[in-house]
């Protein structure tokens, strides 16, 4: 049984939310995701926990944007309109 890797990469992240690479080096380079540089060449590295922390931070976001503007439904227009 492979044990759960507890780092991920940009491109393993972009995976899981289906954005591209490109997206979640700028969430981290906003510091909306947290991030950490590695290595000699600075690969960049997600926590597992701090990727789910953003995505319950996002809910949590999309959750009070639709309680504050609530969908309204269009009234379909009555037939007199159109006459």
């Amino acid at each position: 049984m492979a044990a759960e890797q507890r780092f991920l990469t940009l491109a393993d992240v972009a995976e899981v939310l289906n954005i591209s690479s490109s997206q979640v080096y700028a969430l981290v380079r906003r510091e909306e995701l947290a991030a950490i540089k590695i290595g000699g060449r600075g690969q960049w590295r997600v926590e597992n926990a701090a990727l789910e922390a953003y995505i319950a931070k996002a809910y949590q976001q999309t959750k009070d944007f639709t309680s504050s503007h609530p969908f309204v439904e269009a009234k379909e227009p009555a037939l007199s309109e159109f006459e």
